[in-house]
């Protein structure tokens, strides 16, 4: 059954979240990022959430909206494609945080559908600490012919990048994830139910892979300020497995708005890319 249209522009009602210092250093911990922005005991006040905590503050506002029985998502074919997350200001322990979510548009494609939903939270103060893009892709019966005739874009030649970093995903990764961020897709930490879903077994959280990234372009780019990190955007295209390595590779790719901007893709160790057309947007 087809994405209900009718839903486009529907608003949920928001949550809150109570931030605390531990569930942000938690999810640091969960991919594996020691960065004293997120830990220096000497200055308490200056400790901040690596950027991509906001996931677990937006997460209870998309449920609302992943789950509204009016949209009609079948999560047995859903697939997360994409995910746009601007940083505007930090999180900081002790913050509320205010999230509400938006279906943002339904599009038909020659092998399903995508659905984006707009996450949007503030703080007490009424700042935004984030901005989000979640861009969903339901499986659907193949039309070959139109997939045949869908242009696909070419490759850009960037060069020599500027960067490469490898990562090494630990076995027990997805399970330390799983409990940090709150999504308990029972794909990520259940071999059985990975395999019945089509899967060769247990797979990485796509956010996960992402939250690795992100501690490559803080590392190598923002001089380890995560205040600088201010947007990034992904485009997942093959699952990580556990216990694998993966290679980031980064390319400068020019200025906007006072903004220096890259782009970067990640790698399997067979050399195929789980995270395609990533861009990174660093405050100067």
């Amino acid at each position: 059954m087809p994405l209900n249209i009718a839903c486009v522009g529907r608003e949920y009602p928001p949550v809150t979240i109570n931030v605390t210092l531990d569930a942000m250093q938690k999810y640091a911990r969960a991919y594996n990022d020691g960065n004293p922005a997120f830990f220096d005991a000497s200055r308490p006040t200056d400790i901040v959430a690596p950027p991509m905590f906001g996931v677990t503050v937006t997460w209870d506002a998309l449920m609302k909206a992943m789950m509204d029985p009016d949209l009609k998502v079948d999560l047995l074919r859903l697939v997360h494609g994409e995910q746009d997350m601007e940083f505007p200001n930090p999180i900081r322990p002790g913050d509320v945080i205010t999230a509400n979510a938006k279906v943002l548009s339904i599009e038909a494609k020659s092998t399903g559908e995508t659905m984006t939903v707009e996450l949007n939270a503030a703080n007490q103060k009424g700042q935004p600490v984030q901005k989000t893009l979640f861009i969903i892709f339901i499986r659907g019966a193949r039309n070959r012919d139109a997939a045949a005739t869908e242009p696909r874009p070419a490759e850009p030649d960037r060069g020599a990048p500027l960067f490469t970093v490898a990562q090494t995903i630990d076995k027990d990764q997805t399970f330390r994830y799983r409990d940090a961020s709150g999504d308990p897709n029972p794909i990520h930490v259940d071999e059985n139910i990975a395999k019945m879903a089509g899967l060769p077994g247990i797979i990485v959280h796509g956010l996960c892979t992402m939250a690795f990234t992100s501690k490559v372009v803080i590392d190598k780019l923002c001089a380890g300020d995560p205040n600088r990190l201010k947007r990034l955007r992904v485009r997942f295209s093959r699952p990580v497995l556990p216990g694998q390595t993966i290679t980031t590779k980064i390319w400068a790719d020019g200025e906007r708005d006072g903004r220096k901007i890259f782009a970067y893709e990640t790698f399997n160790p067979d050399g195929q890319p789980v995270i395609k057309g990533g861009v990174a947007e660093v405050a100067t």
